[in-house]
């Protein structure tokens, strides 16, 4: 029996799959995530005892700041305050860990993808708000109060002291998506096709939102690599897969150095990467989370 149960807690899905030790992929599969406590905590136990015959160990990834297992907050699912998997599911005699869902894509990346092998890294997700996780010296960095990594907290506007003056707002893909359909009269403001299709054919308002946007992302990395001194940062999250993102990122990092000589000499250059993980990189950071535990307490 080598298969442990991977659960990544999403705002719209519960995503889980089993993997073995290697992170090799057996299954996965999708449920829909209930919008009340009682609901979803139907619905996951009803997962995880499903599987409990054929498995010997839980991953679990969830939004909020998770300390000691604790979920605080719950970020997009508030009803998740409070709760403590490891408590919950004792009765199993299972190991189990559970990490927040920015420190898991790290995880991912660091152990089998574009962060392979680097001891000191980053990651960064760009979606609604920004994600990351930070590893140095070959350990993920968690802080005293585990909320190391929040990165959408970044304060990038001084003006503006709400969320639209911090990364989490000021550079958010979704927005900037929406802001470009807007600009060509696109009524889907949704609609990500059809926004990168008018930035790759050259549509002037769309190339200017579009590139403003990779200069924040930029003065995001520089930000972070004023403090960590990173080898490599990993951009993951839906747009990641356009390769003109991370082109973008990185001719904007080039034009802020090169307009400055002693940003440039005295600051090295981060390597800034495409991440190898899209939508499954926290099933894969879960499980190394709970490897690293398991690990942790058989020494």
């Amino acid at each position: 029996m080598n298969k442990y149960l991977s659960i990544d807690i999403g705002g719209t899905n519960v995503k889980y799959a089993l993997l073995d030790h290697n992170g090799n992929l057996i299954k996965k599969n999708k449920i829909k995530t209930e919008n009340t406590k009682d609901k979803f905590l139907d619905k996951l136990d009803t997962l995880i005892y499903s599987n409990t015959g054929e498995i010997k160990g839980i991953a679990i990834c969830a939004p909020g700041k998770i300390e000691k297992n604790e979920i605080h907050f719950g970020g997009s699912l508030p009803f998740l305050d409070g709760l403590n998997f490891v408590q919950r599911y004792k009765n199993l005699n299972l190991p189990i860990a559970t990490i927040n869902d920015g420190k898991a894509s790290v995880l991912a990346e660091n152990w089998l993808g574009s962060l392979k092998n680097i001891s000191n890294c980053a990651s960064i997700t760009l979606g609604t708000g920004v994600g990351g996780g930070i590893i140095i010296n070959g350990k993920l960095l968690n802080g005293v109060h585990y909320q190391a990594g929040e990165l959408s907290f970044i304060q990038m506007d001084v003006h503006d002291m709400s969320l639209n003056g911090m990364a989490g707002g000021y550079s958010s893909a979704v927005k900037m998506i929406e802001q470009i359909n807007r600009a060509i009269n696109n009524p889907d403001i949704k609609d990500g096709k059809t926004a990168f299709e008018a930035i790759i054919k050259g549509d002037v308002k769309a190339k200017q939102i579009y590139e403003e946007f990779c200069k924040r992302i930029a003065y995001l990395i520089l930000t972070i690599q004023a403090v960590d001194d990173l080898k490599r940062i990993a951009i993951g999250g839906g747009i990641s897969a356009q390769p003109c993102v991370i082109q973008g990122i990185n001719k904007a990092y080039d034009d802020m150095l090169n307009t400055n000589e002693l940003l440039k000499q005295t600051l090295t250059r981060p390597e800034i990467v495409e991440a190898k993980f899209k939508n499954d990189a926290n099933i894969f950071g879960a499980l190394n989370n709970l490897l690293i535990h398991i690990n942790k307490n058989n020494n």
